[in-house]
């Protein structure tokens, strides 16, 4: 796509809004003009008083070369301390709009004296995703100065919705306030034309200017350093944090969280999981029986051991044998797990995200973008690369990647292999023929020919803006944002996520039709028309039956092929995921009350409480560890243990001394709704109980946990 920006122009002394081509990635721009889903006209005519690249152009030649110029008799650029102080008023946010992230709308006057970045996404849109690491960089650098908020003007209908914006926002870990501009009033106000768009104000409220595409950081950094230093010397700057209520802080961890993509091998009676939230992969049989875990769970990137690797949310698996390998998406690598030594090493990717197109190269010498999906044929790991809108082939001896099908340009265009355009491929699978992909910014599937074959065609879809819901055959069938599809029995079976809907598609008749799913979001078994999903994500097969990866729900469901059933994959014995958890403890934190109790032999009496409708999951592997802080008031013999049948309320035995003290639980526990839903969750948590030693106390400690369960499906 084309770099969207505001540059300043010194032979009309203004800034005009031009284009400039990039071979770099950048954004998603809407076509304003020509897309009837986005017929915007900007209500408010805003001026850019800065485009940074003239910022950082007058940091480097300084108010000599100014001056110089003026003498010279040539325009000049505003000078920097202009260009800071802004000449039109950031129009507000509109009232009654929803907000995420914060516990109460939000008003740029009250954020006076704080620099404002807003950041324009839509939460389907890879460029939106790639440009999140550098919205956090800026946010811990500068959180005394900063504030960032996130615009979602959504592109497909799916994603108006404000808690389906919810769990974007938990999905890609999101600590900002954010507005639902679903009637895009804020995005017309500020005449935004592309994902992502950003927009920067001082702490006057003046815009200072505006950068659509990714690869933002140095950018901002430099800018909003120097913005700092300015209105911190006129004593307009506050520097004191603004915290917000982030969504986090209502959702319970859960079993799985975000599972991205699913794949089933009949053969070895094997489900690979990815986990991609909890940043690992899981291996069950197909009944959903743990038999391993591959990664720690802490976002990283380190090779090893199974329990050692880190990953950073990974979506995409294929197996070849023995060997897995893995989309590590966000970390930008193939990840190679050899399933008998239970060791992961890197094999393609420097870890960066690749900045230019077509490149290629040799394992860890070349860059990577987003890769989503793969799969193993003939040799060759074939790679939907997501961020440059491309497949990719790396052949499995040499290493030697490059891209396989795509130019580049994020578009529908078919032909030739590397003169075709596609838009954010997701999804991988194969008839031996052919690569059927999903493309999912163009709501499509499309083939591309294995060799010696050189095309890509259209199974069905059109284009960046034809999406919807919509049966039937060739070009009239309409998906929404399609993630994952697989090749069965002679058909092709479609995650179709924004619909929350499995398809089934005819190749030859290119024809489509819904499979399961009622495009209500929920989580519902049964029988396959009366079946919810919510955003399912990833589709693998058996020769009986389909395996969804669920992905707002946290589950893995099954689908059988012949009766339709739909049915809850129950993941059980969990007790190397359990350890993990609590070996690097990343729960909540629970303070209780300073409990009192009497000097000598006595127990904290430690007990849960269920949500209404929830019950202990027998047969789980539960988990508690304590111990105390100081010997000297009370003392705990230190333990740990696993079991599986819950017996609450739990007496640990303690003797106290004298004085106060201090007793710390740390317990995994999983609860699980009625058998219809089967909704299980897991609630890692840490209780910090104060102690005092009193004479006359009761000998029990008596402390209740409330177990969270609220919104983790809603």
């Amino acid at each position: 796509m084309a770099l969207v920006a505001h540059f300043y122009n010194p032979r009309r002394n203004e800034y005009n809004p031009r284009q400039r081509e990039t071979r770099d990635y950048q954004g998603e721009e809407t076509s304003m003009q020509a897309s009837k889903h986005h017929p915007l006209r900007s209500r408010v005519a805003v001026v850019i008083a800065l485009l940074f690249s003239a910022l950082l152009a007058l940091g480097a030649t300084g108010v000599g070369a100014q001056e110089q110029k003026k003498q010279e008799g040539k325009p000049m650029p505003p000078s920097r301390n202009e260009i800071f102080e802004g000449e039109v008023n950031a129009p507000d946010f509109p009232s009654g709009a929803e907000w995420l992230n914060t516990e109460k709308p939000i008003s740029l006057r009250d954020l006076r004296g704080k620099i404002v970045l807003l950041d324009f996404w839509t939460y389907c849109c890879i460029n939106c995703m790639h440009i999140i690491p550098d919205l956090k960089k800026l946010e811990a650098k500068y959180g005394n100065q900063l504030v960032v908020i996130g615009v979602h003007s959504a592109k497909f209908q799916n994603e108006k919705g404000t808690d389906q914006i919810r769990q974007a926002i938990l999905r890609y870990e999101i600590e900002h306030p954010v507005i639902n501009d679903k009637d895009f009033e804020v995005w017309q106000s500020y005449t935004a034309r592309a994902w992502p768009t950003l927009i920067l104000i001082n702490p006057k409220g003046k815009i200072v200017g505006s950068h659509s595409g990714e690869g933002i950081y140095d950018i901002f950094d430099n800018v909003i350093g120097q913005m700092a230093t300015y209105f911190r010397a006129k004593n307009e700057l506050v520097e004191t944090p603004v915290n917000f209520k982030l969504e986090k802080f209502a959702a319970p961890p859960s079993l799985l969280a975000y599972p991205g993509k699913v794949l089933a091998d009949e053969k070895s009676n094997r489900l690979f999981v990815s986990d991609s939230n909890h940043n690992r992969i899981l291996i069950t049989s197909l009944d959903g029986a743990v038999q391993d875990v591959i990664g720690d769970g802490a976002i990283g990137v380190k090779d090893g051991a199974f329990a050692e690797a880190e990953f950073n949310h990974p979506q995409g698996v294929a197996l070849d044998g023995d060997v897995l390998y893995i989309c590590d998406t966000e970390n930008h690598l193939i990840r190679r797990a050899d399933l008998k030594a239970r060791t992961v090493e890197t094999i393609a990717g420097t870890g960066q995200q690749a900045r230019r197109f077509n490149q290629e190269g040799v394992g860890k010498q070349v860059a990577l973008n987003s890769p989503w999906d793969a799969l193993v044929h003939d040799g060759k790991l074939y790679i939907a690369m997501a961020g440059p809108h491309q497949l990719w082939v790396l052949d499995l001896k040499t290493l030697a990647a490059k891209p396989y099908a795509g130019s580049g340009r994020e578009n529908h265009v078919d032909g030739e292999l590397l003169e075709s355009a596609l838009a954010q491929p997701s999804g991988l699978t194969t008839d031996g023929k052919s690569l059927f992909f999903a493309d999912s910014e163009i709501s499509s599937i499309r083939a591309a020919s294995l060799p010696p074959g050189n095309v890509v065609s259209t199974v069905v879809g059109k284009g960046l803006f034809d999406f919807g819901d919509v049966d039937g055959k060739g070009d009239d069938v309409r998906l929404q944002h399609p993630l994952g599809v697989v090749y069965v029995n002679g058909k092709l079976y479609v995650a179709d996520t924004y619909n929350h809907k499995i398809k089934e598609l005819d190749i030859q008749k290119r024809e489509s039709r819904t499979f399961a799913g009622t495009r209500e979001r929920g989580v519902k078994d049964g029988d396959r028309k009366q079946s919810q999903f919510n955003e399912p994500a990833g589709i693998s097969a058996t020769s009986k039956a389909l395996f969804v990866a669920d992905t707002n729900n946290h589950l893995i469901r099954r689908i059988e092929l012949d009766s339709g059933k739909v049915s809850t994959v129950e993941l059980k014995g969990l007790e190397t995921l359990t350890k993990q958890m609590v070996r690097k403890f990343r729960g909540r934190v629970v303070e209780i009350a300073k409990q009192q109790i009497a000097p000598g032999a006595g127990s904290i009496t430690l007990s849960f409480a269920l949500p209404a409708g929830y019950k202990y999951n027998q047969g789980a592997p539960f988990y508690l560890a304590y111990k105390t802080a100081n010997d000297k008031a009370v003392k705990i013999k230190e333990t740990a243990q696993n079991f599986t049948e819950p017996k609450f309320p739990l007496d640990i035995p303690v003797e106290a001394l004298a004085g106060e003290g201090a007793a710390t639980v740390d317990a995994v526990i999983y609860f699980c709704n009625d058998e219809k839903d089967k909704v299980c969750l897991v609630d890692s948590v840490r209780v910090n109980i104060p102690l005092e030693v009193k004479d006359g106390a009761p000998k029990q400690a008596k402390v209740e946990v409330a177990a969270k369960a609220k919104g983790v499906n809603n």
